[in-house]
């Protein structure tokens, strides 16, 4: 009897599922929106995010006409330009003179950076963990955001979990996973795709783990 048809987008969701939820519901970022961390601790994190995602654009950049990573990459969904208005607002002007990556960040990017260079379908992988991710539960934290600490609604502090160019978050995600299940890499890269995508979530919970730390070693 033939095995039933398992869509891409569908393989990694469910088999990096444990790891997702590890990172959703890691202590950092529980006492963080639930009230116990106060706005120092929502910076910090948005310092660890400028450096990822500094390590995911400027990959980009040289990976826009590759055939498996390029179609991922959409200019609305950059990220960086967001993240510095965010962290002048929360820093100050003078924010590139403080701010600073965790080992578990500098981890983290420094892997981004690595399958940037020279594998584009671990670049895929840290791609669909850090954008949808943004597109979906980051909404959750801008929300927090903007209650708890009270950020203008979409405004300078919450920007990077607002995308001025999706217009239709849902309808965009449906489009990102049909360009998963068309990526065109055979099973075996697929299966290496999934590993990393569970190493991303791994690496981001270590980012928690980190800040956790920190904060607990601050109070």
């Amino acid at each position: 009897m033939d095995t039933p048809f398992t869509p891409f987008s569908t393989l990694i969701r469910t088999a990096s599922h444990e790891q997702h939820t590890e990172a959703e519901t890691s202590t950092f970022m529980g006492d963080l929106l639930g009230g116990r961390l106060g706005v120092d601790a929502y910076a910090r994190y948005t310092e660890q995010l400028w450096f990822v995602y500094r390590a995911l654009e400027d990959g980009a950049r040289h990976l826009a006409d590759d055939p498996v990573a390029g179609p991922f990459i959409q200019p609305e969904l950059l990220r960086v330009p967001e993240l510095e208005r965010d962290l002048a607002h929360l820093r100050g002007a003078d924010w590139r003179e403080t701010v600073s990556a965790l080992p578990q960040t500098r981890a983290y990017a420094e892997r981004v950076a690595e399958c940037a260079a020279s594998w584009p379908g671990g670049y895929v992988a840290h791609h669909y963990t850090r954008y949808l991710g943004d597109l979906s539960g980051g909404q959750i934290v801008r929300d927090k955001a903007e209650k708890k600490w009270g950020f203008a609604r979409k405004g300078d502090g919450v920007r990077f979990y607002v995308f001025e160019g999706v217009a239709n978050p849902a309808a965009f995600k449906r489009r990102y996973r049909e360009l998963l299940d068309a990526i065109p890499v055979d099973e075996l890269e697929k299966q290496r795709v999934v590993a990393e995508c569970k190493a991303a979530f791994a690496l981001n919970t270590g980012v928690f783990r980190g800040l956790g730390e920190e904060f607990r070693s601050a109070a």
